[in-house]
């Protein structure tokens, strides 16, 4: 795997914040989770085999059962087991688990196809985002677009209205489409037909899938098996991810200063979930200890973050109303005032 490795300070030779001597920072505090990042193969394969039986078991009772009631239960909850399964497929992809067997390479490029998450366009796309965390990025390449305040008073109104979409909260809860069916899957296609084969593969899967379904079965079964958990879940793992870079305390980083430390410690929040939401969503809460140091597998981030003080008074957000409604407040990033405003604390010029 091509993901980048977070070791370094700036290049530029530009000075941090100043800290006390006994506390770990870039590269030391890089080299302090090294022992979390070797994974257990036992353990992983625990949590993958678990997590993969569970989805197959539940979403298959919830196509069979008689009672629809009983089916939209099932259907939620696969919908939960979906986001940790993704979990794991990410990690995967990380480098984090299983890199030395093929079994692992099979699942994960199967589940791949069928959860519209194409291996090429997921790992370009991905490695982006953690390339970039932090910084100013009018584009959606691998994240949600981040204008600031005067980007905003300089851009014309379709440039506007597109950033809008693309941060509104139903284009967040609409994620099966927008950001999985469409940025994931086609938009790499249509740009880049030759690179992003796997792209038609895994469009051709997932909608022969929920074809499949219909056909053999019903829509009754399609809808509770494949169309409401993926939306369910879709909607969940895309505001996770946007909310774990888009909150009112996040710090923007200049190009000069930037580092992966400061990326991760400044621009990557602690999302406080309950021990039921924590093991669903496969640990991602904790992810400034995950954009620290990528290799660390999902299951040792709690363990890192006990272990190491200074990982221990990040930036917090949860799935509390209030949380989430800051979250999406958080629209532009003002240089003066040095952190996220709202689009109606801007005055238009």
């Amino acid at each position: 795997m091509s993901f980048p490795v977070q070791s370094e300070l700036p290049q530029d030779g530009s000075v941090l914040p100043e800290h006390s001597a006994d506390i770990r920072v870039g590269k030391d505090l890089l080299i302090a989770t090294q022992p979390f990042a070797r994974e257990v193969p036992s353990t992983s394969w625990k949590h993958v085999s678990t997590t993969f039986i569970l989805l197959f078991v539940v979403l298959t009772c919830a196509g069979l059962a008689p009672w629809w009631p009983l089916q939209g239960i099932l259907s939620l909850l696969g919908a939960l087991l979906m986001v940790r399964t993704f979990i794991t497929y990410h990690d995967y992809m990380h480098g984090a688990i299983l890199q030395n067997s093929r079994l692992a390479w099979l699942m994960f490029h199967v589940y791949a196809a069928f959860a519209l998450t194409p291996t090429r366009s997921w790992k370009k796309s991905h490695n982006y985002h953690h390339g970039h965390v932090g910084m100013i990025n009018a584009t959606s390449a691998g994240a949600f677009p981040l204008m600031t305040t005067e980007m905003w008073r300089a851009a014309s109104k379709l440039e506007r209205l597109k950033y809008r979409i693309e941060r509104h909260p139903l284009s967040i809860l609409a994620g099966y489409l927008t950001v999985f069916a469409f940025s994931i899957c086609l938009l790499p296609l249509l740009r880049y037909p030759m690179q992003h084969w796997d792209s038609l593969l895994s469009i051709s899967v997932h909608t022969g899938l929920i074809a499949a379904l219909c056909w053999f079965a019903s829509f009754n079964a399609a809808f509770f098996v494949v169309i409401l958990p993926m939306t369910v879940a879709c909607a969940l793992g895309s505001y996770l991810f946007f909310a774990q870079h888009s909150f009112k305390r996040m710090h923007i980083i200049s190009p000069e200063a930037w580092s992966f430390y400061r990326a991760a410690m400044e621009s990557s929040s602690y999302m406080k979930l309950n021990k039921v939401m924590q093991w669903f969503t496969g640990n991602i809460g904790y992810h400034h200890i995950h954009h620290l140091n990528v290799r660390i597998p999902f299951y040792r981030l709690p363990e890192a973050m006990a272990a190491i003080p200074e990982l221990q008074s990040p930036v917090t957000t949860s799935l509390a109303p209030k949380d989430i409604a800051e979250c999406f407040k958080a629209s532009l990033w003002d240089e003066h005032l040095q952190h996220m405003v709202s689009f109606q604390e801007v005055k238009s010029p």
